[in-house]
C-alpha cells in the first residue's frame, strides 16, 4: 500500500539521489499523522464545548486525584505555559464554571485551582471522545503493533522528555 510519503520520497530520491531522504519516511508520516491527531482531537473537545488548551488544564487537574486541585506552578509544569497565559486560562475556566479558585492552607498567599463537579464531568467525557478518536486512528494496528509503535516512538521522544533543566 502506498501512501503520500512514498510519493514525496521517490520525487526526492530522482530529484536528489545524493542525500538520504530515509529519515522522510519516518518522520513525514509522523507529522501528518500529529495533523490528523490534532484534527481528531478538535473534534472530540469541540463535541463537548472545550477548546484544546481547556482540555489541557482540565486533565491535569483530572489527574491529579480528589480533590482535583493543583496550584497554579503545578499546572504550568504539566501544561507548559508562561504564568500570564495560565492566569488567563484560569480565570476563563472559572467564569465558565469548570474550576475554582481556593486559597492554599499552607501558603497565605497562595492559592490552589480546584475542578468543580461540572469541570470534572466534561473532562471526563471529552477524554471518552478522544479516546474514541484515538482508537479509529490506531484500527489498522493489531494490539501486538500497537505495542511495538508505542515502544519505538518512546524511544525516540524520551530523550526530549527527559533533558535536565
Amino acid at each position: 500500500m502506498e501512501d503520500e510519503v512514498d510519493r514525496l520520497v521517490a520525487a526526492w530520491r530522482r530529484e536528489r539521489p545524493d542525500l538520504d531522504v530515509e529519515p522522510l519516511e519516518v518522520l513525514s508520516r509522523v507529522s501528518r499523522l500529529a495533523r490528523h491527531l490534532d484534527r481528531a482531537r478538535r473534534l472530540a473537545f469541540a463535541e463537548h464545548g472545550l477548546e484544546s488548551w481547556e482540555f489541557d488544564v482540565l486533565t491535569a487537574l483530572r489527574r491529579a486525584g480528589a480533590p482535583y486541585q493543583l496550584s497554579p506552578g503545578q499546572l504550568l509544569t504539566q501544561t507548559l505555559v508562561t504564568s500570564g497565559t495560565m492566569t488567563n486560562r484560569i480565570d476563563r475556566l472559572a467564569k465558565k464554571g469548570l474550576v475554582e479558585r481556593l486559597p492554599d492552607p499552607s501558603d497565605r498567599r497562595g492559592v490552589l485551582v480546584r475542578l468543580t463537579e461540572e469541570g470534572r464531568d466534561r473532562a471526563d467525557q471529552a477524554l471518552a471522545g478522544l479516546l474514541a478518536q484515538e482508537r479509529a486512528i490506531l484500527a489498522e494496528l493489531t494490539h501486538a503493533q500497537r505495542g511495538e509503535l508505542a515502544g519505538l516512538l518512546r524511544q525516540l521522544t524520551a530523550p526530549f522528555d527527559n533533558v535536565p533543566g
